[in-house]
């Protein structure tokens, strides 16, 4: 008897475990091989060795779970409790989020930083009226032009069908005199394939995991912007850990985001080799182009300025006394 009660005791401990774990999606828009979705996975290891267990995290890669429009109002929602969105995307709800995505505003690691910075204030004040919390940032590789014929200046890519994924890129169609077709990254592939998209600016990251190279044979190293993926919880889902997982969650979070801004470095300079290896011919942009991006880069700050009002040249200024 004394026996079986030890065993009953141990197995009641055992439910006990299982029953204090929590258990968190994830939902992200990229490849399960995306350097970003990579370190998403790392991050939620960290997070269950961080909280001995008590917290387990499940990353649904290649926007399997929500589509990538969908996962912000997804977490804000309580659908999913943690998700990961690329900010340019919702500059139509709040100027501010778009800041990333304006040509020739920062074009570096350095300074995409520093303008992540300038905007972390506001952007912490904007998720907590909808009751959501940033976790980690990590930017992009400097974005470069895909484009299915060589050109020498903007004038060349009239009439082409441009993939826009964000309202800033539909602006620069636009202002380039591009056919834009909104395509987000999991449906690009077979946009590609169709014949639906013959431009379109991206990191080389993008172009390496849709096998754009099967498709285009041109990439210009414009170096025009670096977007930057957040990865957001909800509030409440957060609240509810108690102080030690809460605490174990942002640590794995600082080390995701350090990491992060690393990797993407590192393999900016190895995305453009593998592209080549795969026979794109990358190539630096004419002088003439470059001279065109950056009129459509004055164009678009000018009119961003209008619309983020205050704060959005508050973050400008701040970010260009840095």
């Amino acid at each position: 008897m004394r026996f079986s009660a030890t065993l009953l005791a141990a197995a009641l401990a055992v439910v006990g475990v299982a029953h204090a774990q929590t258990k968190w999606d994830m939902p992200t828009a990229y490849p399960a091989a995306n350097f970003h979705t990579e370190i998403a996975v790392q991050f939620a290891a960290d997070v269950e060795k961080n909280t001995g267990g008590k917290l387990r995290i499940t990353v649904h890669p290649n926007a399997s779970l929500f589509k990538a429009p969908e996962i912000k109002r997804a977490v804000q929602n309580g659908q999913a409790q943690i998700g990961e969105v690329l900010l340019v995307n919702f500059e139509n709800e709040w100027p501010i989020y778009g800041v990333d995505g304006l040509p020739f505003l920062a074009t570096s690691f350095k300074d995409a930083r520093k303008l992540s910075d300038a905007c972390k204030p506001f952007l912490d004040k904007k998720l907590a009226e909808g009751g959501m919390m940033v976790l980690y940032v990590v930017a992009w590789p400097p974005q470069g032009l895909y484009v299915k014929k060589e050109i020498a200046s903007v004038a060349d890519m009239r009439g082409l069908k441009w993939r826009a994924y964000s309202p800033s890129t539909a602006k620069v169609a636009e202002l380039i005199g591009a056919q834009p077709v909104t395509v987000q990254a999991a449906e690009l592939p077979q946009a590609l394939a169709t014949g639906a998209v013959e431009s379109y600016m991206s990191s080389g990251a993008t172009g390496y995991d849709s096998k754009t190279y099967e498709h285009i044979k041109y990439w210009y190293d414009t170096q025009a912007w670096l977007p930057k993926n957040a990865v957001l919880v909800n509030k409440r889902a957060f609240d509810a850990l108690d102080k030690a997982s809460q605490d174990g969650v942002m640590k794995a979070a600082r080390d995701a985001e350090m990491r992060g801004w690393k990797i993407s470095d590192e393999k900016n300079e190895w995305y453009k080799k593998a592209l080549a290896e795969k026979g794109m011919k990358v190539l630096p942009p004419s002088p003439k182009l470059v001279a065109d991006f950056k009129q459509v880069g004055t164009i678009m700050l000018e009119d961003w300025l209008k619309k983020a009002g205050p704060d959005g040249k508050a973050i400008v200024d701040a970010y260009r006394k840095k």
